[in-house]
């Protein structure tokens, strides 16, 4: 029978507390017992910890441990000691079809369109060449684009234990100056061919950007990046407020706020108005520059966002900031007023 990682892991575990109960029984009633008995009870309760919660690994976050380069131990050897397939290890995800590509594509465009569309409205909205379409596949690929219609509903999901969520700070504030309220969030970003993800930090007074980041997944590692980033230039808000994405409950993104003395709002549960400019940012990207100019690769699109990022900040006239770009109101101080213009 092989033996699996499962195995070899307990095996381990085991050995190392038979042996230690059989030292312990030849020491138990010596009056030389050893002071430090408790500490090293305790290093083995770490250990045997440690190794049950290696097992639960994911088989994607275990092929991560393996060594192409390693002289004593193969491929195979290691993937039997993980627990996993060597094919497994192999294997690269095919990613989605071209259909599938063109079809996100077109229900990216109707939300961003009718934000409020549920997955049952955007299956029968879509265009006459993609119907009929099965509203499960449309529920799929809008996990995947990590979104979903904007209404009141209740909490009916179970956030992470280890993640704590924050109330949100900014019901009835009137936002009146520079650095008082920051916020971020992720938007899908179609290509030609395929996708990625796009985080952005924005001050809602100025609508200036300060920063922005894309991946290729949800992990929150471009996230927290991305507000490093931001915090480079030296300012920092009174709130960062962000939606209850895991990305942004994370202790790691957290952290960085609180230990910065930076108060830390969140949006209500399935209430994406709660950050709206940074929805209203989403809107004007894709409209004016994404659905025009459709990337073909992340680094086109690199290179096309850090162009019009630039337009935006500096050239881009703000009809809400009354003709005041956001580097003046943000980095110029220019007060919006009545008769605020640019000559």
């Amino acid at each position: 029978m092989e033996k699996t990682g499962y195995f070899w892991i307990t095996e381990f575990v085991w050995s190392k507390e038979r042996i230690c109960f059989r030292r312990h029984s030849r020491r138990i009633n010596s009056p030389t017992l050893s002071a430090n008995w408790a500490i090293k009870s305790r290093k083995r309760l770490s250990k045997k910890k440690v190794a049950e919660e290696f097992i639960v690994l994911s088989a994607v976050e275990k092929r991560k441990w393996i060594e192409v380069n390693n002289s004593e131990l193969s491929i195979e050897k290691q993937c039997q000691l993980l627990g996993i397939s060597r094919s497994s290890y192999y294997y690269e995800p095919c990613g989605e079809s071209i259909k599938n590509l063109t079809l996100m594509k077109e229900i990216d465009k109707l939300y961003t369109k009718y934000p409020f569309y549920g997955s049952r409205r955007l299956a029968v909205n879509l265009p006459d060449e993609f119907q009929p379409v099965n509203v499960k596949r449309v529920v799929r690929l809008m996990k995947l684009m990590n979104i979903e219609a904007i209404y009141p509903k209740p909490n009916l999901s179970t956030p992470d234990l280890q993640h704590k969520i924050y109330p949100y700070l900014l019901r009835g504030k009137k936002i009146n100056k520079v650095n008082q309220v920051w916020s971020t969030d992720i938007t899908y970003i179609p290509m030609e061919h395929g996708f990625l993800y796009l985080c952005a930090v924005v001050d809602w007074y100025s609508r200036y950007i300060l920063s922005w980041e894309i991946s290729n997944t949800l992990s929150n590692d471009f996230c927290i990046k991305a507000l490093n980033e931001s915090l480079k230039i030296g300012q920092k808000p009174e709130i960062f407020n962000t939606d209850q994405g895991s990305q942004f409950t994370s202790n790691d993104f957290t952290k960085i706020l609180i230990d910065r003395e930076i108060q830390v709002s969140m949006d209500g549960k399935g209430r994406a108005l709660d950050n709206i400019f940074i929805e209203r940012f989403w809107r004007t990207i894709k409209y004016e520059d994404i659905y025009i100019k459709e990337y073909k690769d992340g680094k086109a699109l690199f290179k096309g966002l850090l162009e019009y990022m630039q337009f935006y900040n500096y050239e881009r006239k703000h009809q809400s900031l009354l003709n005041l770009t956001p580097n003046q109101v943000f980095n110029e101080r220019l007060t919006i007023t009545k008769n605020s213009t640019i000559n």
